[in-house]
């Protein structure tokens, strides 16, 4: 062991574990939703699939114009005040939504309370004004947890920028993303239990709360590497050893002296549109997994959220994206220490192969049916996201590859907002396909499925293919590595 390596503070991991719990608390407050949905908020606000397609689609394109601009307003505030207000007022948005039962049962004439909001004959008038005020009022709630949300993945793609060389960004940004993964993970375990036990507002208040609590923690931990006390010289010299390269490169600067690059001039490079187009095409599938997988499972194997079983192939399936997306953040520096590869090629070649695990849905539903077994389906849609998180460690990481520190927040928001307008499609088209799929019955078929199962399928398909394609499209924008030179 080096001296060095003796002597080196290692505080960028504890700030690295830090921004895996945010991005767990962030995942938790998306998925009380999905988790409360079937049972509790879709008899009790009569909801069609529809309804809950606008919804999805609603926050993942407020969340995709938030995003466009939370990485200039993280440059802008810089990193820790930006991300402060950003997961507070994430978190004020989560606990919001536990007033929409009440506000919906005072705002519809007749109605007065949610037990005789609840008893109301499903498609009579006032049944659909409760529906319709109901999504409005989600609507609202949702839009201001989207725009706290929007703040997480550019401020932590930052300060992985800030505190880690090249070769461990995509180790690091797994570890972090691997909080997306965690937070599915824990959620099934603790949202249901806590609805049953105390009413699913309380879910989204507890949950909620839990921001706050990482706040006051951020207050006192972060610090720029240059100015923590907790980081020595050994520390700081490695952070920075890609800085000669760099200056050779003449692709970034000293921190101080770098000008950021304005949004607009950003969308002239193919950079940032191999970004975008890797974003769009991929964001939208783990969306679809993360909010529809709960329903999916209560609709077509009975096994509800609160019960053991649906409980148990939602853990099940998290548990799988959890292992598999740690280790690929760590490929890509097989490939740079033991192959020699450049880190931006290296991290192609393992987003290629990551690409290739989505095509297991294709196989989730065929299987799972045919066996009558769910646990084929959490299992086969567990390696497919497990793909998709595994290839989002990776993809963020090559912002940082090609632009200089003072825009990567920036194009990480461009990014993001693609990613959020490419959900917006694929939740909206998903809402409206099951209910008329449910509806047609036999009539409507696709694969050999009937009716929601033949819906299902079809956005399964996509799943499956996505990634081969974005690979494709960003691979033939930007052939070989070409950093950005102001």
């Amino acid at each position: 062991m080096t001296t060095q390596a003796k002597l080196m503070s290692n505080w960028r991991w504890w700030l690295c574990s830090l921004l895996f719990v945010a991005t767990t608390i962030n995942y938790l407050d998306r998925q009380v939703l999905s988790l409360t949905y079937e049972e509790f908020i879709k008899p009790q606000f009569h909801w069609t699939d529809a309804d809950y397609g606008t919804i999805t689609s609603f926050f993942s394109i407020f969340y995709a114009i938030a995003c466009l601009f939370a990485g200039k307003f993280v440059d802008w505030m810089g990193t820790k005040k930006g991300y402060l207000i950003a997961i507070g007022v994430w978190s004020f948005g989560a606990c919001l939504h536990a007033l929409c039962g009440v506000a919906t049962a005072n705002m519809v004439d007749g109605v007065g309370s949610v037990a005789a909001m609840k008893a109301l004959e499903t498609g009579s008038n006032a049944a659909l004004a409760v529906a319709t005020t109901s999504v409005y009022l989600f609507l609202l709630c949702r839009g201001i947890l989207a725009l706290g949300e929007s703040g997480n993945f550019p401020a932590a793609v930052k300060i992985t920028a800030e505190y880690f060389p090249k070769k461990d960004r995509a180790f690091a940004t797994s570890i972090f993303n691997a909080g997306a993964s965690v937070g599915a993970l824990a959620a099934p375990l603790m949202i249901p239990p806590l609805a049953v036990k105390l009413g699913w507002e309380m879910a989204f208040i507890i949950i909620g709360a839990l921001g706050f609590v990482w706040m006051f923690l951020w207050q006192f931990m972060y610090e720029k590497p240059e100015k923590s006390k907790h980081v020595n010289a050994a520390e700081l010299e490695y952070i920075h050893e890609d800085d000669a390269a760099e200056a050779a490169e003449k692709a970034e600067a000293a921190a101080s002296e770098e000008k950021p690059i304005p949004m607009l001039k950003c969308f002239t490079y193919r950079q940032t549109w191999s970004f975008i187009i890797g974003k769009f095409f991929t964001d939208g599938v783990w969306w679809f997994f993360l909010f529809w997988a709960p329903s999916y499972f209560s609709n077509q194997f009975h096994a509800p959220a609160t019960s053991f079983l649906g409980q148990s192939l939602i853990f099940t399936l998290y548990v799988i994206v959890t292992v598999i997306s740690i280790f690929g953040g760590y490929l890509p520096r097989i490939f740079v220490d033991k192959k020699g590869m450049h880190p931006y090629h290296g991290r192609m070649l393992a987003m290629l192969m990551f690409a290739v695990l989505p095509i297991a849905s294709l196989l989730a539903q065929p299987l799972g049916m045919h066996f009558e077994n769910p646990w084929w389906v959490a299992i086969l849609i567990g390696i497919a996201a497990a793909g998709h998180q595994a290839w989002s460690a990776n993809i963020f990481s090559t912002v940082g590859d090609m632009f200089p520190k003072s825009t990567i927040a920036t194009v990480t928001g461009i990014g993001a907002m693609a990613g959020g307008v490419g959900s917006m499609i694929i939740q909206k088209i998903a809402g409206n396909l099951f209910t008329y799929a449910e509806q047609a019955g036999s009539a409507f078929t696709f694969m050999g499925f009937e009716g929601k199962a033949a819906g299902y399928y079809v956005i399964f398909c996509f799943c499956g293919v996505a990634y081969l394609i974005a690979w494709c499209i960003m691979k033939m924008l930007v052939p070989k590595y070409k950093p950005i030179v102001q």
